[in-house]
């Protein structure tokens, strides 16, 4: 296909800087950090606004050191995705230290009724997926980007050495019908709980004390297919290149018929998470930009878009 070859040039790159030694990705990183700050960029922006909703309780010093460390866990985070993508998975799994709930996971999937892994945006997803595909096969949901070149990269990078290890569903009506498929067959689907969805996909809920627009997907997968909700992240410990991964039940309302009960939950979830280690979680992206109709809000972002 026209876009193969634009994918492989961009994956040729991302290889070269996959294997530059650590100490100097981390170094790249932390340039990339500080060059968002110095100039303002949509990182530095977003994430400070983003820690003015979540954090009000914070003094402005405060928040500046945190949204320092976001941005530097944010560059690091960019250079060792590339290192992820690039390198064989065997080797990036040996940079899991610690593993807690795994026998959780085992236990959900001997069952037979299918498995909803929901990773939010924190620490390492990209670990989190390739951990998942070394035990068993899964599907993942992606929002797929604007260019066709960008999916096919992304294509090329989450596949798994067995390609039929791992599954990469769009996120659309047939996407999720495939989903609905591979839970009641007793499979294994992952899925970003933290993404907002699309008006009339979604719920709003409180997330850091405001409410957010929040995919009502992960609630209905459960509730229709009977599978076990599990939330998994990969975070960041010690002072080298380590993660601990960790598994964990989900609250019992996320399989709530009501919607909204679900979201709530689900939310929920993902706040204690994120709290866990505040740096780690993804605060460059826009959450609470869909308010809720009739509130009179304005998206807080819209001042920042019109610099941007």
């Amino acid at each position: 296909m026209k876009h193969e070859l634009p994918a492989a040039l961009l994956y040729a790159a991302a290889a070269a800087f996959g294997r530059l030694p650590w100490a100097l990705q981390r170094r790249l990183g932390d340039a990339l950090a500080w060059l968002w700050w110095r100039l303002g960029a949509r990182e530095s922006t977003v994430a400070l606004r983003n820690l003015e909703i979540a954090y009000p309780e914070l003094l402005p010093s405060q928040r500046d050191a945190l949204r320092r460390d976001v941005l530097r866990a944010t560059g690091r985070q960019a250079l060792l995705t590339l290192r992820l993508w690039t390198r064989p998975h065997a080797e990036n799994l040996a940079l899991i230290r610690e593993t807690h709930g795994e026998a959780l996971f085992d236990a959900a999937l001997a069952s037979g009724r299918g498995v909803i892994v929901a990773a939010p945006h924190f620490g390492n997803w990209e670990l989190l997926n390739q951990w998942l595909a070394a035990k068993t096969p899964l599907a993942i949901l992606y929002r797929p980007p604007e260019s066709a070149i960008g999916e096919a990269f992304l294509r090329r990078v989450r596949a798994d050495a067995d390609a039929a290890r791992v599954t990469q569903v769009r996120a659309e009506g047939p996407g999720i019908r495939a989903l609905f498929k591979r839970l009641r067959d007793g499979g294994v689907v992952g899925i970003l709980p933290d993404q907002q969805p699309k008006v009339g996909d979604g719920e709003f809920v409180p997330f850091f004390g405001t409410q957010a627009l929040t995919m009502t997907l992960v609630g209905r997968l459960a509730e229709r297919s009977g599978a076990t909700v599990l939330f998994a992240w990969c975070e960041r410990v010690g002072p080298g290149l380590g993660f601990a991964l960790h598994v964990a039940p989900a609250s019992p309302g996320i399989a709530d018929a009501d919607p909204h009960v679900a979201v709530a939950a689900l939310n929920a979830d993902v706040e204690r998470i994120a709290r866990r280690d505040p740096a780690q979680y993804q605060w460059t992206y826009k959450r609470f930009k869909a308010r809720p109709p009739g509130s009179g809000e304005t998206n807080p972002y819209r001042d920042l878009e019109r610099i941007e």
